[in-house]
Order: C-alpha cells, then structure tokens, then sequence
C-alpha cells in the first residue's frame, strides 16, 4: 500500500541534509512506513567504512577515494563549517542534547528496517567498491529506486 512507504534520494553526503535525510526516514519507519533511502553520487560517503578497504582501483579511483570522506563521522556541514569549527560545534550541541550521532542515526535506521540502496552507477563513475562500503547494503540503479518510488506516497531528494 503507498500510504506506508516512502523513498528519500540521499544525494548529498553533508552532515546538515544527511541528518534531515535519517531524521525523516527513522520517524517514518519507527510509524510503520516501509522506508528505501537511495544513496547516490556524495551521499555513498556516507557508507564508506571509516577504515580504508584493501582494494585494487586504477589510478583516478583511488584519488577519488582518497579526496573523498570516508565514512558518516567525517561528514561536514554544508554551511558554516568554518575549517571544521562549525561541525564541531554542531556536534557538541547534538551530544549534549542527546541527539544521535550520524553514525548512529544510520545504525539506527537499519535497525528500524529502513532499506538501504547503494546506486551502483554512481559507485562505478566514483570509483568506489562494494568492498569499501559498510554491511547490509543492496545495491542497484535508478531503475530499482524508480520501481520503490513509483509504489510510495513520498519521495524526497536530499
């Protein structure tokens, strides 16, 4: 039934839009929504494994991974960063206000049951590999994401 399920396009890999992003997909899926996040082009940062993966790339992958942020605590905000110091500042009030972290809120959106989608297009134009991401992933295309977006009643990019 569409009523019960939502899509969010997981575009950015910003600190700011990927909270919103899990903000909305967690309370969706904690009311019993069937929830797909669809994680494309900066957005697969945020699956990275904070630890670099032992794998073979060509030369132009690996300089993509390596300018890239590995993994959800890396993440920065899209405004006022200010070299880091906006981040930090962002974090600390999340903390003492007992906001989860991004890492948790991801965690904690798989364990709600919100599906997790790597686009593998982008993954191939990124360089990235399947080996480089965390667990519990499937990973497809646009036409996958389309098929989940043509059954739900909200499908956000962000």
């Amino acid at each position: 039934m569409a009523d019960d399920k939502k899509t969010i396009i997981v575009f950015s890999g910003d600190l700011d839009r990927a909270m919103a992003a899990l903000i909305i997909a967690r309370g969706a899926a904690a009311m019993g929504n069937e929830v797909t996040l669809f994680f494309t082009f900066w957005g697969l940062n945020l699956l990275r494994k904070p630890a670099p993966a032992s794998v073979k790339k060509p030369l132009l992958d690996a300089l993509f991974g390596w300018m890239m942020p590995r993994g959800a605590g890396r993440a920065k905000l899209s405004k006022l960063h200010m070299g880091g110091l906006g981040t930090a500042m962002m974090q600390h009030v999340m903390k003492t206000k007992h906001v989860p972290s991004l890492p948790e809120m991801l965690q904690e959106a798989k364990e709600f049951g919100v599906k997790f989608i790597a686009c593998t297009m982008s993954m191939d134009v990124m360089g990235i590999k399947a080996e480089e991401l965390i667990d519990g992933l499937e990973y497809a295309g646009v036409a996958t994401y389309l098929g989940h977006a043509d059954d739900a009643n909200l499908n956000l990019f962000i």
